[in-house]
């Protein structure tokens, strides 16, 4: 009977299956995040293992088949076309609807039938990080597992597998995402920002769907790559970013994140080899539960953003009393301001006023926001095999607070982790999909506002404004362009940064498909060893899109359009055998050993063209009319690829449970060395001694951990944004780049130019000593974590200038010099109340380092950073002897009053010259101590929680006040006027010649609350029959609270070090509800 009854299931299902496929396929209809598990039981292994393939593969077609629509998925939502977006819908639905309908009923009935047939039997339920629960089987069963932190904490994804933590022995640390204390969450770097030590993650800039800057102990190089690995779902991720994405994390919904573990050591990250050196950040996400029910959520934001802080500038008032007391009342300054009225012999009407314009005002907007998730989550358990899965779409709309600006994405993925054979054989089948369009918006300006006349209007009905669509702009008179553009714009002057908003037209896009498939198999009959196989891959498509207007300051009279496109995918294949063997119960063995093959890919071209207006007068050589021609068409085009090889193993090895041997080691091979350089070997080994096991402690309740660690390990990077280190040769695709000698017919022109190369090129290498300790007590309540490290980076590859005439350009890529890290890191966890209504904790960690360069290229002793200031001078150096990035200015003097005296120096040598030899190392840009904490209060169903991050010494230029000191350039000698601070035209200096004193050297330390979040929890809501209702949670959150910093500027949190007029951070209100079906 139930065999018959499986059957005709079956044939039932795949049936209507297919026919919905069809009509999806047919119709070209995008997928819409629906996905149909059907799951049965049989007794026969044979069966299910038939059965579970049919599954697998059909899963797979129905996500796969679809890929084509599905980026017309949410077209409807970035149209904001309502009917195309119900007609989409009412199309998909009306091939499926019929179909699901009848497939879910008659799933419930054989659910219903096949639980019947197990009643009275034991199930027990399990998940990382819950509670696991054992119930008796019954025809309506509704299990609800409880989180269990502490189971959470002792169990973590590792490189290449999972292990506990008590036999962890390198510097890890686990952290599942606080679903409740937290504040605005775009990308997944939010997650995490300050709540991990020795983990700093600084956003970019506060413009929507930006990346952010992530360090793990402060990075390990000059010039190359300091960004960690990052590994998401055993997918380890490259380096080069995608174009039209500007956060690479942006694939991965953070709805969708279970877990986030970080390798800091190197005896953790060394498995990784040449991709280590700058930790590893390995990303999990959910999946379904064995034996759970069907079950869907939903969470959803809406949030409204505003400016946290503007430029306290001079307003129109303030402006006009600077000039008239600078100047003089009868100045031609004076009368030369923005005043509305004049009187007929042309003098200013001065009862009349001028205009008062708050610029920053114009361009900053309340910015609303709206994320929406839903997951439908479930499993299917039977005694032989198991069927968890789950699947999930999302949408972010983001608004940024400078108008025009906005991030949209749409996300869909899908697991199914199908456990075959009595849980031998283990498949794990992942699918994410990713869509994005950003519009940064006009950032031009952000500058704009600050500098721009306060007594200026906004649009003006004079024609010499037409050519601006009637913004008002700085103009000149002009004969360049023909009769109708009469005017040009004064490119010294401040632009209307009104003008910079509206009339920008750029916007960035990507589609990012991540999937993988992984098995792991525990021989029967030798279950010691397991066999583990993943194939995973990433495809990319993205691109970014420009169309100047020709009236604006953008294209101005030639217009102009431009298109850059780039195409990427990333394989990665990877396969390891696993032993594991106790012997004696004192002896643990656990050996593992793989291989792995890794090949990116990437390929793209660009185009722009602009045109000659038709009103343009001019001809061309044989005395043609240009107007209306294209004036300029430049393409390009590029591709590359690299290969990464790898043979990797791991040994742990535990004696009395209590002392712990870890050795790794991987050898790498990379295809962008030259022969002879092209692979690495970087080994580890680790040492951890449970002292908490011991005889003298073992029966301390007091104490619940002890753990004594020592690492040490080499890990390797090979990252600088280029493909090859070697002899390589350019294309020249433009235009501009031709030279057809002997004519076009025997010569297009086309030149193949050499580019420098090194082939003495070799790995970057990282050795680091750790030690650490564990501390528990009274069963986890304390928790405190501490960390030490020494970290040496040789061969530090950074590109240096070199003689002439030695390679084929100035500058080369070397192995140039050796670099120092060391620090300390404390984490401290304590949960001082836990009562059946009250639950109290509280967090703080905080990390010190500090890097010294100890070596520099061909005995050099210093050499440039990057950072320019003033007139393209040089202030960061990389020094022997000094942390990298470190400041080389004059030290200013200062008069009785605390002002600085522009121009005057401290004779530091005694020379009495001020020259260069008068410039003195002050201070980095990197801050030596970072830090954050957190508090969480709950209250039977309420809950109350709040983060904040410190960064302490860190220094940054302030690009704007060196932009606006010079008082004289208030009223410019050159025809327009320019605003400021109050507090700047105090100091009364007068030239721009000064770009080199420390005075604009900042102190950039800060405090900050990150957000506060009030939260209520319900259940049962809606409770009625066997229905157990509606739980979920509903809570209001403030980001960016506050900013307690000593720094002059708007926002000391700068990753560059260099403030200049960056697109500020926002404070953001946000109302959130979370449902659970």
């Amino acid at each position: 009977m139930m065999k018959a009854q499986a059957a005709t299931f079956v044939s039932n299902h795949l049936t209507k299956l297919l026919r919905a496929i069809i009509n999806l396929y047919n119709q070209s209809v995008a997928f819409r995040g629906l996905i149909q598990l059907i799951g049965f039981s049989f007794k026969s292994v044979g069966q299910v293992a038939l059965f579970a393939f049919n599954i697998i593969i059909d899963a797979i077609k129905l996500v796969a088949r679809p890929v084509r629509g599905l980026l017309q998925m949410f077209e409807g939502f970035f149209s904001f076309d309502v009917n195309k977006m119900r007609d989409g819908f009412n199309s998909i639905f009306s091939g499926l609807g019929n179909t699901v309908k009848e497939a879910w009923g008659d799933l419930k009935k054989f659910g219903s039938g096949m639980a019947d047939a197990i009643v009275g039997g034991m199930i027990t339920f399990t998940y990382l990080g819950m509670t696991p629960q054992t119930v008796k089987a019954s025809s309506n069963m509704n299990i609800t597992l409880e989180d269990d932190s502490k189971s959470l904490n002792e169990i973590v994804v590792i490189g290449y597998g999972v292990a506990k933590k008590n036999d962890l022995t390198g510097s890890v640390t686990a952290l599942k995402p606080d679903e409740k204390n937290h504040g605005i969450i775009t990308s997944a770097q939010d997650m995490i920002q300050g709540k991990i030590a020795g983990v700093n993650v600084n956003s970019s800039t506060g413009a929507p769907g930006d990346g952010a800057q992530i360090r793990i102990r402060g990075g390990a190089s000059l010039t190359a790559s300091n960004n960690p690995l990052i590994v998401i779902d055993g997918m380890p991720m490259d380096n080069n970013n995608t174009k039209g994405v500007n956060n690479p994390l942006s694939l991965v919904n953070p709805n969708d994140i279970e877990s986030f573990t970080v390798l800091k050591d190197a005896s953790a990250t060394a498995i990784y080899g040449s991709r280590g050196s700058n930790g590893v950040i390995i990303i999990t996400t959910k999946k379904g539960r064995s034996g759970q029910k069907p079950q869907v959520s939903y969470n959803g934001t809406l949030s409204v953003s505003t400016v946290a802080k503007k430029m306290d500038v001079m307003n129109a008032s303030e402006y006009t009393d600077f000039i008239k007391n600078y100047y003089g009342e009868d100045s031609s300054a004076y009368k030369g301001l923005g005043w509305k009225k004049f009187n007929e012999d042309g003098t200013p009407d001065y009862s009349a006023g001028t205009y008062d314009t708050d610029w920053q005002d114009e361009i900053y907007r309340a910015a609303v926001s709206h994320e929406h998730n839903v997951s439908l989550t479930g499993g299917i358990s039977k005694k032989s095999w198991s069927m968890p899965y789950r699947v999930s779409v999302g949408y972010t709309g983001q608004e940024g607070i400078l108008k025009g600006s906005d991030y949209k994405r749409v996300t869909a993925g899908f697991n199914i982790n199908p456990s075959l054979f009595d849980k031998h054989l283990n498949i794990n089948v992942n699918g994410k999909y990713s869509y994005s369009k950003t519009n940064p918006g006009g950032q031009d300006a952000v500058g704009a506002a600050v500098s721009m006349d306060p007594t200026r209007p906004v649009k003006s009905s004079d024609e010499k404004f037409k050519n601006w669509g009637g913004y008002w702009q700085w103009a000149l008179p002009t004969t360049s362009y023909d009769p109708t553009f009469p005017y040009n714009r004064n490119d010294d002057a401040p632009t209307n940064p009104v003008e910079k908003v509206e009339n920008y037209d750029f916007y960035k896009s990507a589609h990012i498909l991540l999937g993988n498939v992984e098995a792991d198999y525990k021989i029967h009959g030798f279950e010691d060893l397991h066999l583990h196989a993943n194939i995973a891959g990433e495809y990319s498509t993205g691109g970014e899109y420009n169309t100047n207007n020709p009236q604006s300051t953008y294209g101005f009279y030639y217009g102009g359009n431009s298109e850059n496109k780039e195409k990427k995918y990333n394989v990665v294949a990877t396969a390891y055998a696993q032993y594991t063997k106790d012997f004696n119960k004192a002896n643990h063995f656990d050996i593992m050993a793989g291989y792995e093959y890794s090949h990116m890919k990437y390929w793209g071209d660009q185009w722009s063209k602009s045109m000659y207006p038709s009103t343009y007068e001019g001809k061309n050589d044989a005395g043609k009319a240009l107007a209306g021609t294209v004036k300029s068409y430049d393409t390009s085009n590029w591709k590359g690829q690299t290969y990464l090889v790898s043979w990797y193993g791991r040994a742990n090895y535990s004696l009395l449970d209590r002392y712990l041997l870890t050795f790794t080691a991987r050898y790498d091979g990379s295809s962008r060395f030259a022969d002879g350089h092209r692979w690495g070997f970087f080994p580890s080994a680790a040492f951890a001694w449970r002292i908490k096991d011991e005889k003298f402690l073992k029966d301390i309740d007091a104490i619940s951990d002890l753990k004594l660690r020592l690492g040490w390990g080499k890990t390797g990077q090979q990252d600088t944004g280029k493909e090859y280190y070697t002899a390589t040769y350019k294309k020249s695709t433009s235009n501009h780049h031709l030279y057809p000698i002997g004519g076009i017919a025997n010569n297009p022109g086309i030149l193949y130019r050499p580019l420098a190369y090194n082939d003495e090129l070799t790995w970057e290498t990282t050795t680091t000593w750790n030690v650490g300790l564990d501390y528990g007590m009274f069963d986890q309540r304390l928790t405190i974590n501490l960390d030490g490290y020494i970290r040496k980076t040789t061969d530090l590859l950074s590109t240096t200038t070199i003689a002439a005439g030695q390679n084929f350009d100035n500058a080369l890529l070397m192995n140039a010099g050796t670099l120092k890290n060391k620090g300390f890191e404390v984490a401290i966890t304590g949960r001082p109340i836990q009562t059946k209504d009250w639950f109290v904790e509280l967090s703080v960690n905080a990390a010190y380092n500090k890097n010294e360069i100890t070596e520099l290229a061909g005995g050099r002793d210093l050499m440039e950073a990057g950072m320019q200031v003033g007139q393209n001078q040089a202030i960061t150096y990389h020094k022997v002897g000094k942390p990298a990035n470190s400041f080389l200015v004059y030290q200013q003097v200062y008069d009785e009053s605390g002002r600085p005296i522009m121009g005057c120096y401290v004779d530091r040598n005694g020379d009495g010259t001020i020259d260069e030899n008068d410039r003195y190392f002050y201070k980095n840009i990197v801050a030596p101590w970072t830090g954050g904490f957190s508090f969480k209060v709950a209250y039977k169903n309420w809950d109350l929680g709040s983060n904040f991050r410190a960064s302490f010494g860190n220094y940054l230029y302030n690009g704007y006040a060196e932009g606006a000191i010079n008082t004289k350039e208030v009223c410019s000698a050159k025809g327009y006027y320019k605003n400021t601070t109050k507090e700047l035209v105090a100091l009364g200096w007068t030239s721009y010649n000064y770009p080199l004193t420390d005075y604009f050297v900042q102190n950039g330390s800060f405090l900050k609350c990150d957000n506060i979040t009030l939260g209520y929890n319900f259940n049962n809501l809606l409770k009625g029959g066997n229905y157990k209702g509606i739980s979920g949670r509903i809570y209001a959150s403030c980001s960016n609270v506050f900013t307690i910093t000593k720094y002059k500027g708007i926002d000391p949190e700068v990753t560059s070090g260099k403030d200049d007029n960056i697109y500020p951070r926002c404070r953001t209100f946000l109302l959130g509800l979370n449902l659970n079906f």
